[in-house]
């Protein structure tokens, strides 16, 4: 190498080239593989360290940092020992004389370099590693320098990543935990002194409701001494001090999210840092210096810095606001609270912490020198306010069912400022938030109540003032009337990810809320929708004396600003609570139908009236004064009355089935009026067709099907069938079971669509253009797809009138297809038509037809027919093949013996003629539809491989069952087998499953066809993709999977397969194999048997780390 001075120069020329702005990109490549071979090098760090300490080039100090971190992570085994020692002597020293002046990531950076110092050779070879950290946390000066590295050893030790095995991780775990008690006794003391010390110079006069609180809280706490002590003044922190308890605080809150719940976290730290948390409340707020998220590139790896945790942690000598010291302490809270498992001997310090939280709650959503409570939460830090509702979800969410029945916790009274502080949210976000707790409880105490272990009605008198409160108070912020200037405010046209816009979303979510509560109390929720309901209905229905008719055809003659400011409230307000209506509709069917019939009577005939007025009056053509306003809402209000109608089909479907006999009349002036208010949508020109008629077909639907009787229907021939058929006319007709007589009229015009498709093929396709003849045929099957997925569910007698109506149609649909072959958007409709044939009809059809439709298609999709669809990756021609093999999937899952022959052909279909397309391609809907189809095969053909007597079968000693179709099997095994060594995780996990699937209901692993010549193969596929952590994602199910394996035959499993794994790995020597042989413990349970394979997985990648970074050579700078 050259002199360390002259490379001091060279490197900084290099980094001077690297970053100006006219180098090159291949020159930039050329200096970092220049950099790279030379951190490669076993003396580099002797350089590194004398550009460490004569630079005050940052981007030089960086790339030294980063040569010391991948010697020590990566080569620190092949290290001299006297270089260890040197290096460990050096940079601490480094540290302790330059942290200072160094920047303050470069402060970091070095904390983290000796910190991996510590992860490789504490206790033995750096023996006062800790001790050296404690005694810097200590110094009064040196502090915030322990406090970083304090906090840098609990990341990286507590934690760490790969490059450790899991021999030396259990041993660092165990060192640190013996070090907890002292660190944290070392953190409370320090925030306990700066507490004190700047306690007793506070000058800031006491509350005026601090009194109220301690007599408020002195019934909680046992004794005056924590109430005091909650309600003194907070103290005035100078900078340094700032920076230290934030520190202090960042320390605590990393480790709380690794240590157990034990008598380590004291009530006195408890009270402390609780203490620290009322800074969140403090009303004068401060932003946070931007410096503090700052980072700056790490040069040569195109990486920077990791940010700060929670936005919370406070660099060295930045300012700190002190709202930062409530939020941090928060966090701390939260990492405590958000643990599941707590012992018994903990449950004193969850209510001390829970009474503690109680009173910052009370602070929070308390009045306070005319200031409302909203207007305080405004002022508020967000970042508090959110974590602070983070804290109230996991206490509702992981310990109410330990602290309800204690008598020392009020949790009626913490509910109601639940409460307070969820409708005084400033934010959206924040509102949602509150929200989803509310849903957590209200789950929780639907459980409970519904528990045979419960009071029910005194579990409700208890509960009952606050879901009185919040049902109303959630009702009043979903109205205009109530709540119009927010509402007003939220977005109702961009779509979300989940297609929702913001109004939707927070209708949806605020009707989940009124929807669980009226599970809880049905009868109130309804006496307080109903009323509101029926106001706004009023209004609604008595608009008929303002459409007045002109020449431009029916205006609605209400013009005035403020009367349609009020129509507009109204008509939203009614649309909201026809939803909040029909979302109730479960809550009246059951076992409970009787109870609240009359109810949900009165409820159904006023969703029929609305929704009959809105048809015949044909609210969607009126004219307004506001078009862009009033004739959405119109149209809205129309299809949520349809919508709600629907919600109720069910109670329909019970009041016929229960009381009908005895309540005909009505029953019947029910269901007719209904089939009146759909019926005009059905053959009318309707704008906004997809508002409207995306209720109209399901309730028309439901309301057939809820009824299953033709007497509801008007015995005149359908007047819609008068013309040429259409989808409104044949789903229409098709509904109803069994078929009314204008029903059966309807089957016998179908034939119409019959020439509809020969005209496609016939005569007509000369005189027609291509795409007109392909619209024509499109559009008639998806007419036959509709009436077949309608009538699939029904009874035989309607679908074989159904099959025999459509025979000729079917036929004429399967000649179609030879002539369309080539064109994919016309093969796709054919093909889904008979998907939905097979599905719905395939009894009907009789097995020599079914035959032939088979037949049809096997000579039809040859292997260059395949190819060309397939080749058309993500259109028509890749939906034509998914559904060919999905029909497959339903001809291999039929029992009997009819459709058995088929299976030769289909399997050589799949694995001679798809499969080989389909390793060239990704295609993953495709492999998808194939895996399915090659495991429903298996699934539903075991004994066309397999022929096992069921004797056979019970006794263990029975002959090996003889293996029929042998190469057929393994060729779908090998495909099964080579899909886990793709990259698409979706593939890996479903054809994961499926084997899984097989050898739970047939033993597959079992077979001794598999064993002999699969089992070692998949499992040794399987540990190498965990090896390569190519599909992390999936580590327990294919965990799961190896152990299932292996539990066929643990014995050879551990005497053939492991040494044999362990001896074909690469890049690790022998002495290193042993050590992972002897490490993998001969268990048989399953979780021994996963920490076993998690820990051989990661030693072998250790090893590997190690070994193939000790690159040797020389590099001149």
């Amino acid at each position: 190498m050259a002199s360390e001075e002259g490379s001091l120069r060279a490197l900084e020329s290099l980094m001077t080239e690297f970053f100006h702005s006219r180098t090159t990109n291949e020159r930039k490549r050329e200096i970092e593989e220049l950099l790279n071979n030379f951190a490669q090098q076993m003396g580099a760090w002797r350089y590194c360290l004398h550009f460490l300490s004569n630079t005050q080039n940052e981007y030089i100090m960086m790339y030294s940092l980063t040569v010391f971190e991948n010697l020590i992570n990566k080569m620190w085994l092949g290290v001299p020992s006297q270089e260890k020692i040197e290096i460990r002597s050096c940079l601490p020293k480094l540290l302790l004389s330059k942290h200072k002046t160094l920047p303050y990531f470069i402060c970091n950076k070095l904390c983290k370099v000796i910190v991996d110092i510590g992860k490789q050779d504490w206790p033995v070879f750096y023996h006062d590693f800790f001790t050296n950290i404690l005694q810097l946390i200590q110094s009064p000066t040196l502090a915030p320098l322990g406090l970083i590295l304090l906090k840098t050893t609990s990341e990286e030790l507590a934690c760490p990543r790969e490059d450790l095995s899991v021999t030396r991780k259990e041993e660092l775990h165990k060192l640190l935990l013996e070090q907890v008690p002292t660190v944290l006794s070392l953190l409370k003391g320090t925030l306990e002194t700066i507490w004190d010390k700047h306690s007793i110079t506070a000058t800031t006069p006491p509350s005026p409701t601090s009194q109220e609180s301690g007599e408020l809280l002195r019934s909680m706490f046992q004794g005056p001494h924590y109430s005091k002590q909650l309600s003194q003044p907070l103290p005035l922190l100078d900078q340094e001090s700032l920076q230290l308890c934030s520190l202090a605080l960042a320390c605590l809150a990393h480790l709380f999210s690794w240590i157990p719940l034990s008598s380590n976290i004291t009530l006195s730290l408890l009270a402390t840092i609780f203490h620290f948390a009322r800074f969140g409340c403090d009303l004068h707020k401060g932003k946070p210096d931007p410096s503090i998220y700052s980072s700056v590139p790490a040069p040569g790896t195109g990486t920077t810095p990791c940010l700060e945790s929670d936005n919370a942690q406070v660099k060295r000598g930045s300012p700190v606001d002190r709202v930062q010291l409530g939020v941090l302490a928060m966090t701390c809270v939260n990492e405590l609270v958000s643990k599941n498992c707590v012992p018994l001997e903990f449950g004193e310090y969850l209510l001390r912490m829970f009474q503690q939280t109680f009173f910052l709650l009370q602070k929070l959503t308390r009045e306070n020198n005319g200031n409302s409570v909203k207007s305080r939460l405004e002022e508020l830090d967000e970042s508090y306010v959110q974590k602070f509702t983070e804290f109230l979800r996991q206490f509702i969410s992981v310990h109410l069912k330990r602290i309800e029945s204690n008598t020392l916790f009020p949790t009626v009274d913490f509910l109601a400022l639940l409460f307070q502080y969820t409708f005084n949210q400033p934010t959206l976000e924040g509102y949602f938030s509150c929200l989803d707790i509310w849903a957590i409880f209200l789950d929780y105490l639907t459980t409970k109540i519904k528990s045979r272990f419960t009071n029910r009605d005194g579990m409700l008198n208890k509960y009952k003032d606050v879901l009185v409160l919040l049902l109303r108070e959630v009702l009043n912020r979903i109205q205009f009337r109530c709540n119009q200037s927010q509402l007003e405010e939220l977005d109702d046209e961009t779509l979300d990810d989940d297609q929702q816009t913001e109004w939707q979303l927070y209708l949806h979510r605020s009707l989940e809320i009124v929807a669980k509560v009226t599970e809880l109390l049905p009868s109130h929720a309804f006496s307080r929708l109903y009323p509101v309901l029926q106001e706004n209905l009023n209004v609604y229905l008595g608009l008929q004396p303002f459409v007045v008719h002109t020449n431009a055809g029916r205006r609605l003659n209400i013009t005035t600003e403020n009367d349609c400011r009020r129509l507009h409230c109204a008509l939203r307000d009614l649309s909201s609570l026809l939803q909040a209506i029909g979302r109730l509709g479960e809550y009246f069917i059951g076992v409970v139908f009787a109870t609240r019939f009359n109810d949900a009577l009165t409820l159904v005939e006023r969703l029929v009236e609305a929704a009959c007025y809105s048809s015949q009056t044909s609210v969607h053509d009126l004219e307004t004064a506001v078009p862009s306003v009033l004739r959405p809402d119109l149209i809205d209000v129309h299809a949520q009355s349809l919508a709600a109608l629907q919600a109720y089909s069910h109670w329909l479907a019970q009041f016929y089935s229960e009381v009908q006999r005895q309540n005909q009349a009505r029953f019947v002036s029910l269901v007719t009026t209904a089939v009146d208010a759909v019926a005009p949508l059905i053959s009318a020109t309707v704008p906004e067709k997809l508002l409207i008629t995306s209720s109209t077909w399901r309730l028309m639907a439901l309301l057939a099907g809820s009824t299953q009787r033709p007497w509801c229907w008007c015995a005149e021939p359908c007047p819609t069938c008068s013309c040429s058929p259409g989808p409104a006319c044949l789903r229409a007709s098709s509904s109803g079971t069994p078929a009314p007589p204008a029903t059966a009229a309807c089957w016998r015009r179908s034939p119409a669509s019959t020439r509809l498709l020969r005209d496609g093929a016939g005569p007509q396709h000369g005189r027609l253009g291509l795409e007109e003849v392909k619209a024509v045929v499109r559009k008639t099957l998806g007419i036959l797809r509709d009436i077949v997925d309608s009538i699939s569910g029904e009874s035989t007698k309607s679908r074989q009138i159904c099959y025999q109506s459509l025979q000729e149609s079917v036929q004429v649909s399967l000649a179609l297809l030879p002539v369309f072959i080539h064109q994919s958007d016309v093969t796709d409709e054919i093909l889904s038509f008979f998907l939905t044939l097979f599905r719905g009809l395939r009894v009907q059809m009789g097995v020599p037809f079914t035959e032939q439709i088979i037949q049809t298609f096997l000579n039809m999709f040859t292997r260059e027919q395949l190819a060309e669809s397939i080749m058309q990756e993500g259109s028509a021609g890749c939906r034509v093949v998914e559904r060919f093999l999905k029909i497959l999937q339903v001809v291999v899952q039929e029992p009997g013996q009819a459709f058995k022959p088929f299976l030769p052909s289909i399997i050589s279909l799949c694995m001679e003629q798809v499969y080989p397309i389909l390793a060239e391609h990704s295609s993953p809907d495709v492999k998808a539809e194939l895996f399915e189809l090659l495991y429903q095969l298996l699934h539903h053909n075991w004994r066309y491989f397999f022929k096992t007597s069921v004797l056979a079968s019970v006794h263990r000693n029975a002959p090996e069952e003889p293996v029929e179709n042998e190469a057929q099997f393994t060729a779908a095994m090998q495909a099964f087998g080579q899909s886990f060594l793709q990259p698409d995780i979706h593939i890996f996990k479903q054809n994961l499953s499926y084997l899984e699937s097989l050898n739970s209901k047939h033993k597959l692993y079992h077979k001794k066809l598999f064993c002999t010549s699969m089992l070692f193969h998949f499992i040794n596929v399987l540990l190498l993709v965990l090896v390569r952590r190519s599909h992390d994602l999936l580590q327990e199910e294919i965990v799961l999977a190896v152990y299932n394996m292996a539990s066929v035959d643990f014995d050879s499993f551990y005497s053939a397969f492991l040494p044999h794994f362990l001896s074909s790995c690469q890049g690790v020597d022998a002495n290193q194999r042993n050590v992972l042989g002897c490490n993998f413990k001969m268990e048989r349970d399953l979780p021994s048997f996963t920490q076993s394979v998690h820990s051989v997985v990661n030693d072998l990648r250790y090893y590997r780390l190690c070994n193939g970074s000790l690159a040797l050579g020389s590099v001149k700078l």
